[in-house]
């Protein structure tokens, strides 16, 4: 089947169409777009720049992807926007391009991006991330598989929130949140570790229990972040997914680790 292309859209000369991609009313695809197959952009959506979609995403009215960085340290070139499979942008949603020239702001797989959303210049998501209407990712802010991010959520850039984490709704994130927590309150803190999140995903009570351990240590037994950690290296479970998950963000964080409550 050919695209369905409403007869008010832009389509500018070089875009690239995948099969069976529709485009509404008044939406507009810019020169240096692919659009993967079955991609739909709704009325009045505008897909810009030098900008990839995957096969099968969604892009509702007034929702803008792929526009110029705001970072005033843009010295030209093209740099772009790189995104997978099955993502949905809904209404107002915005993703800007990378700063430098050749370098992407990237997003993978089945991604749920609710209305009003930013993502900033160089941000890198992960998959399966839900964000709530308003949620604000600051340029370089790194996020990991099954996030959740609750409406009006706010992270700092250069931040990073770890695989299966949840920030509420209304907090600010100005350190890196770890895998498996929940995070609340401006400045965020950790309050409790994902326990509906990690069951929904079907991590077996063994694995919960050892979350709970990891959360136990490094937000409860009252030691710093140095002893926190080595006491978790030192464990007898050290070497198990859910330890080396933790261990391993925490060695690359720069920002610090988020305290917790």
């Amino acid at each position: 089947m050919s695209a369905r292309i409403h007869p008010t859209a832009v389509i500018e000369d070089g875009a690239e169409l995948g099969a069976d991609v529709e485009i509404g009313a008044f939406a507009f695809v810019g020169a240096g777009v692919r659009l993967g197959a079955r991609t739909r952009l709704h009325h009045h959506a505008s897909v810009e720049g030098n900008t990839h979609l995957g096969e099968a995403c969604e892009i509702f009215p007034y929702a803008n992807i792929g526009a110029k960085t705001q970072d005033l340290k843009y010295k030209g070139g093209n740099p772009g926007v790189r995104i997978g499979a099955r993502n949905v942008f809904r209404e107002y949603v915005t993703v800007h391009a990378a700063t430098n020239d050749g370098d992407m702001t990237v997003l993978g797989d089945d991604n749920t991006i609710l209305a009003y959303g930013h993502i900033a210049h160089d941000c890198v998501l992960g998959s399966h991330i839900v964000t709530s209407n308003s949620v604000m990712l600051a340029g370089h802010v790194i996020i990991e598989d099954h996030v959740v991010i609750g409406g009006g959520g706010g992270v700092h850039q250069f931040c990073r929130v770890g695989a299966h984490a949840m920030l509420s709704a209304m907090a600010k994130l100005v350190q890196d949140l770890p895998p498996f927590f929940i995070a609340d309150g401006m400045p965020a803190l950790v309050r409790a570790y994902n326990k509906v999140g990690l069951e929904r995903r079907g991590y077996t009570q063994e694995q919960l229990d050892r979350v709970r351990h990891i959360y136990r240590v490094l937000y409860r037994d009252g030691l710093n972040r140095s002893q926190a950690l080595e006491k978790m290296a030192a464990h007898p479970e050290a070497q198990t997914e859910e330890f080396q998950r933790v261990l391993a963000f925490a060695a690359k964080s720069e920002r610090g680790i988020v305290p917790g409550a």
